[in-house]
């Protein structure tokens, strides 16, 4: 007996300080959950249930009604316009990002002089403010006074009413979020590009990839391929996500040409109250990043060579 007593004791310094390091552990991430939950899963919940509701604020009483409210999105024309401008905004935004954020971060990488101040100068449209931005973008495409139709008045070109214009509006916001991403989708592949080994570009040239095309199809496309499915991410997911630019300038207009997926979710919650039908709104627009996310893992995923 006490030889059973004597062989079970050594284990229980050992548990004891597995369990302890297991509550020294949950008490660290403790806080991080809390938030989580508060922040993240609450919300969700939340928007989740009042898309079954009709509740609208200022109202004390609601009652829930079912599918209601995403069976009346099907029909309603705001909501269709909306999703169609989204649609063509991320369209136009996120492939013309990555490419020229592809092409400015290889042409500052083989720039040794000035790579800082290229560097920093791309950059600061993500640091600027997007609404102080605006008004320079307001003035820039001011139909009279502004310097693109005067450049455009120079060629003999007429100029259009950018901004004003049902035709023009979605394009010329097109340009403001090109402008705006180009530079962070740069720095994520300049972080890529330096990631890359040097021998493989000697190794690609000793095996006959003479030109730089070669090389890049050989060596810097496949290597980038983490990065680009990360850049990919998040150009479509900021692109779906814009908001501040059309509120700023547009507030929608003219004639709903440039209401996005955002603005109308912000209008039918902020100023119309309906929070039950803008909560269905909000289910169906993380439905549709939850779709899109899942769609370019599953394609991408495996064309990526991971190092």
């Amino acid at each position: 007996m006490a030889s059973v007593v004597s062989m079970a004791v050594p284990g229980n310094p050992a548990i004891a300080h597995r369990r302890s390091e297991a509550r020294i552990a949950w008490m660290l991430v403790l806080p991080a959950i809390v938030l989580l939950f508060l922040f993240v899963l609450l919300p969700v919940a939340s928007v989740i249930v009042l898309g079954f509701t009709d509740f609208e604020l200022g109202y004390g009483k609601f009652r829930f009604v079912g599918f209601e409210n995403y069976a009346h999105l099907i029909t309603d024309r705001t909501f269709r316009k909306s999703l169609w401008n989204t649609t063509v905004y991320t369209a136009i935004v996120a492939p013309i990002s990555i490419l020229l954020g592809l092409g400015i971060a290889m042409l500052i990488e083989s720039e040794t002089a000035a790579r800082s101040l290229f560097r920093t100068a791309y950059f600061l449209p993500v640091a600027s403010l997007i609404v102080a931005m605006a008004t320079v973008w307001q003035y820039m495409f001011h139909p009279t006074i502004g310097p693109i139709n005067a450049l455009l008045a120079l060629a003999g070109l007429p100029g259009p009413n950018w901004l004003g214009s049902s035709g023009t509006v979605l394009y010329s916001l097109s340009i403001i979020g090109v402008w705006q991403s180009v530079g962070f989708n740069m720095v994520l592949f300049l972080a890529g590009l330096t990631a890359i080994p040097r021998e493989l570009y000697a190794a690609a040239e000793v095996d006959g990839a003479r030109s730089s095309f070669d090389r890049f199809l050989l060596v810097t496309w496949p290597m980038l391929g983490p990065t680009t499915l990360f850049v990919i991410t998040i150009s479509i997911t900021n692109a779906v996500k814009v908001f501040e630019i059309v509120k700023t300038l547009t507030d929608g207009g003219p004639n709903k040409a440039s209401e996005v997926l955002l603005f109308t979710i912000y209008q039918e919650g902020f100023v119309y109250l309906r929070v039950g039908y803008a909560s269905a709104m909000t289910v169906v627009f993380l439905l549709i990043l939850v779709v899109l996310m899942f769609l370019q893992y599953r394609i991408l995923d495996r064309r990526v060579h991971y190092t």
